[in-house]
């Protein structure tokens, strides 16, 4: 029973935090990040917008293990700052060593999606930072709980009366710190996004050579991976399986034209969150790029970004790429490595000295 353990494991923990809170109000994403394509996806909700609060009760949040039922996990223990906020193992462990079905998801740049998890069941992120919490394989705390042991927290009234206005602790007030917090987290600081404003003066033979297989539209790497963010909004197949073990959106949808459907990441950071897929398949970005290049698996929903015919279903794209084009795609990739957000102190554990 839940109720065996004390409400809060360490009476004497306390969280250290700057005053004033950081600036997570402040924090702005470069002009090339003022576009219509991404505005089309912004996601913040007007009811809670991010505040330096806010977000700091957010933080502390995602860093507390008494937020796990036997106070041995946090947020944190799966999405690792020094891993972009992914972990890197193919599958995270959660409470009494349960291991989950699949790959923790990088955390950043949330702004720009409205669904989440790689099924995208969530419609928001202030519903999906609460369903980690619950699940009996990774934290197993029930809501009414975790409010209880806030309450007899030492310092969370206080930091709830900053973010809100007053010390009362709910369920929905949880709800968005944490996602002020996580939406706070952005990466906009790579060699890419220093080479967008020096007209890549900043880049070697290789890795513009890298640059220039991504956008060629022979490998279509960005019909996929679109915008600065490098991502698309969607769930796409992209031929892992023949028949796929887990269906992926089918699972939620029902659709048979969803199996094998997973959500798009981004490849801003993709050096530093190995391994990869939805079932962290590959261990190195040589692994998914050899997946591309002519072991795409042929599937009745295979995308049609994939397809030599351009149909759903269609002929599973070969762009034939030699050992050095493909080195040179590696070379790329790792340009969009943004090294500050690993060691950011607006995103550290204020658990840690």
């Amino acid at each position: 029973e839940q109720g065996d353990l004390p409400l809060i494991q360490d009476l004497a923990k306390q969280p250290t935090l700057p005053n004033p809170d950081y600036d997570y109000e402040g924090i702005e994403f470069p002009e090339a990040w003022n576009n219509s394509a991404l505005d089309l996806f912004e996601s913040i909700p007007n009811d809670n917008p991010i505040t330096n609060a806010g977000a700091t009760l957010g933080r502390v949040l995602f860093y507390d293990t008494d937020l796990s039922r036997d106070h041995s996990i946090s947020c944190a223990s799966c999405h690792k700052q020094a891993h972009a906020f992914s972990d890197d193992v193919a599958f995270s462990v959660g409470i009494n060593n349960a291991v989950t079905p699949r790959n923790s998801m990088a955390l950043f740049n949330l702004q720009f999606s409205r669904r989440f998890f790689w099924d995208r069941r969530s419609n928001s992120l202030e519903s999906q930072v609460l369903q980690p919490i619950q699940h009996p394989g990774e934290m197993d705390l029930s809501l009414e709980e975790l409010i209880s042991r806030l309450e007899s927290s030492p310092f969370y009234p206080t930091l709830f009366s900053s973010a809100f206005g007053d010390e009362t602790i709910t369920e929905d007030r949880i709800s968005k710190a944490l996602a002020q917090f996580t939406r706070s987290i952005r990466s906009f600081k790579s060699k890419y996004d220093e080479g967008l404003v020096s007209d890549f003066s900043n880049y070697s033979a290789q890795e513009l050579e890298g640059k220039d297989l991504f956008f060629n539209g022979i490998t279509r790497c960005n019909q996929c991976h679109m915008t600065v963010n490098f991502y698309t909004p969607g769930a796409l197949n992209n031929g892992l399986e023949v028949e796929y073990a887990d269906g992926g959106v089918q699972n939620v949808s029902e659709n048979e034209s969803d199996n094998g459907r997973f959500k798009v990441v981004s490849l801003r950071n993709i050096e530093i969150t190995a391994p990869y897929m939805h079932d962290g398949r590959f261990n190195t970005l040589e692994e998914v790029i050899n997946h591309y290049n002519g072991n795409i698996q042929p599937h009745p929903f295979l995308d049609d970004r994939l397809a030599e015919d351009f149909i759903i279903g269609g002929t599973p794209i070969d762009p034939q790429l030699t050992e050095e084009q493909q080195t040179a795609l590696v070379a790329f990739l790792k340009t969009l490595t943004d090294h500050s957000l690993t060691t950011d102190p607006f995103y550290a554990n204020p658990f840690e000295d």
